[in-house]
């Protein structure tokens, strides 16, 4: 794919998981990125390790985006470690599918149940992280983005799949329902707006599938391609859009769960 040279990154949520490997990748492809972490720093310092010894460039950023002026202080270093370079391209990767405020011991067959367990913490903890906060992220980085700028937000296939975890999904709908009004509403600015959804990927968020019995082979045989997604399977998708050959493409939601439920029973 055609790269131009010099760009920068900012992909939220990129110490572990999905965004790990988001900043990877773009990292790969000759982008300069910033691997935004909430919590777990070390976590992130080692997604930057991997980048440099790959022969990438890139930095941490921290901000707890659930934190007051948690943006503020996310841009504040982003805008340091840039040294005076714009944004080009912005992956709002980071979420949650349990609220920061779900009690520890809740099963999650509990939790997903539906609308019966979520308290108002939870909730408010879930759009936060998932909707909120994507939505301030992208208001501050315009200003740093030029024509040709790329905002890629990540949701998931549950927002077209009639499974519990009832807020998540509203959460990540949220966000699917801003991506195309913005690209709407960048396109004379040049810069493109779509969203990914990914299934289910096998990630540490997503360690349940393999502790409960039988869940792999009940999800693959859900999905078309038989199998779980990978992180790098997603990444593959991000890189095309904010590559140079995507030009063209904006406001759109891509699925990237590999045919989850298409059909009823997996057939």
């Amino acid at each position: 794919m055609t790269q131009p040279q010099g760009r920068t990154a900012l992909v939220t949520g990129a110490s572990a998981g999905i965004g790990r490997d988001i900043a990877r990748r773009l990292a790969a492809d000759g982008v300069t990125v910033a691997v935004h972490y909430g919590r777990r720093k070390e976590a992130a310092q080692e997604t930057v390790a991997a980048i440099e010894e790959a022969g990438g460039h890139a930095f941490t950023v921290g901000a707890d985006l659930t934190a007051d002026g948690a943006v503020d202080t996310l841009f504040a270093e982003l805008e340091e470690a840039l040294e005076g370079r714009g944004l080009d391209i912005l992956v709002n990767n980071a979420g949650v599918s349990l609220g920061r405020d779900t009690p520890s011991d809740m099963a999650q067959d509990d939790y997903v149940a539906g609308i019966s367990h979520v308290t108002t913490e939870v909730f408010d903890s879930l759009f936060a992280i998932n909707a909120r906060a994507p939505f301030f992220v992208i208001q501050r980085a315009l200003p740093l983005m030029g024509e040709g700028g790329r905002i890629i937000n990540i949701s998931s296939a549950v927002t077209r799949i009639a499974w519990p975890l009832l807020a998540y999904a509203m959460s990540k709908g949220a966000l699917e329902i801003m991506g195309s009004r913005l690209a709407q509403q960048l396109g004379p600015r040049g810069i493109t707006v779509n969203t990914v959804a990914p299934g289910i990927t096998d990630t540490e968020m997503n360690s349940w599938v393999h502790e409960t019995p039988g869940a792999e082979e009940g999800i693959s045989a859900m999905t078309a391609l038989g199998r779980l997604g990978l992180p790098d399977d997603i990444s593959a998708v991000v890189a095309f859009l904010a590559s140079e050959e995507a030009r063209w493409v904006t406001g759109q939601l891509i699925d990237a769960s590999g045919g989850l439920c298409l059909a009823p029973g997996g057939m």
